[in-house]
């Protein structure tokens, strides 16, 4: 029995152009006017108006709202709380969840984890990171990640950069997705939420465009770097705790090595032996030297250790402290890490925490300070140990 196999008429195929309206000879000519379809046309192919004109409709509505961009939407999406508590210079991050996440396995799957730098700032030194989650793309971390030493002016001036990260214990680790936020859209102790589309790693816009001390930086924001960049602006190394008391029955200064906070790693395995070295200049007896135990293996070392200078109040006017931290080596010389000086010719808190110390005797002043790779020009002829 033959099967009859033939397709029938074959008809032509219709133009795109077919499918919009199109200006043809006035109606006075008999022709079509503007904006009428050719008969025998569907009707579906006509756009709405709205999306002609790159607007959205009500079905579209709810789409649009949590999209950014083909390729922030192909990322995933990532959950987090962030909470200043200016009390006690603190920066809380609630990591909570993501979801959609970037397949980045042969299993379809990913070891997805969180890391945090605050920029601009010793990369290194102020990482935080969150535990992996195995074989998932919408982990949840429910993890916090505590910053120490915030002050108002990190607050105005930082950026805190959140990125996603695939772990891959075979080779290197794989980049998903990050966003960052400034943190001057922070308020003092008011808990903010945060849902955003993971957008791809932003380049720099050339090499030459970062300074040599902002060279740890792997990459930041454009507007945050033509503000902070200047004459003398120098690598942070982390932050340090200082307390200073005038004491009026002893007749002198008291000056506290509280703690550290996110210093630089000095050492292979990513952290630093650290310890700190005070002097108060000028010091033509070289007597005024004081220094803590070293805190092994930490990048957040506790002292609170205290150390005490006799001297009258009036003399101190014209005194610098000079606080550098190092880090310790056996066998060789010790690493610096950072340092900070206070004092009258000082500028910024570093100032005015000294100034507040002379104009308020017996009172004990707590205050968080930047250590900069800059080595005060006495430390540096100074024996390390």
């Amino acid at each position: 029995m033959a099967i009859n196999v033939c397709p029938g008429p074959i008809r032509p195929i219709r133009q795109i152009s077919d499918y919009f309206p199109r200006r043809g000879p006035s109606p006075e000519g008999g022709g079509q006017g503007f904006g009428e379809v050719p008969a025998g046309l569907a009707p579906l192919a006509l756009a709405p108006p709205a999306a002609l004109l790159g607007g959205t409709t009500p079905e579209d509505g709810a789409e649009m709202d949590s999209y950014d961009s083909d390729d922030a939407t192909a990322l995933g999406t990532l959950e987090f709380d962030l909470l200043y508590d200016q009390a006690s210079c603190t920066l809380h991050c609630s990591i909570l969840r993501a979801k959609g996440l970037k397949p980045m396995d042969f299993n379809g799957l990913a070891d997805p984890y969180v890391k945090l730098h605050l920029l601009p700032g010793a990369c290194k030194a102020n990482k935080l990171k969150t535990k992996t989650q195995r074989n998932t793309l919408n982990p949840v971390w429910n993890e916090d990640l505590t910053y120490s030493g915030i002050t108002d002016d990190d607050i105005t001036h930082k950026v805190l950069r959140i990125s996603v990260c695939d772990e891959d214990k075979l080779s290197h680790n794989e980049f998903i997705g990050e966003t960052r936020i400034p943190l001057r859209r922070l308020k003092p102790s008011q808990k903010k939420h945060f849902n955003i589309c993971l957008e791809r790693q932003v380049p720099l816009a050339s090499p030459s465009s970062m300074s040599a001390a902002l060279r740890g930086i792997s990459c930041y924001l454009k507007e945050l770097e033509q503000a902070e960049q200047g004459p003398g602006l120098l690598e942070e190394r982390g932050r340090i705790l200082l307390s200073l008391s005038y004491s009026s029955p002893r007749r002198g200064l008291l000056v506290g090595i509280v703690r550290c906070a996110h210093l630089a790693a000095m050492d292979v395995n990513g952290y630093s032996d650290p310890y700190v070295k005070t002097y108060l200049r000028p010091d033509a007896d070289k007597k005024s030297k004081h220094k803590t135990a070293v805190k092994k293996k930490t990048l957040n070392p506790e002292f609170n250790e205290e150390f005490f200078y006799e001297m009258e109040l009036s003399a101190l006017a014209t005194k610098t402290l000079e606080v550098t931290v190092w880090d310790y080596d056996i066998g060789k010389s010790n690493d610096f890490i950072g340092g900070v000086s206070l004092g009258p010719g000082t500028r910024g808190e570093a100032r005015k925490h000294w100034s507040d110390c002379l104009q308020q005797p017996d009172a004990a002043l707590e205050r968080w300070h930047t250590l900069t790779s800059e080595l005060p020009p006495a430390a540096g002829a100074l024996p390390s140990t």
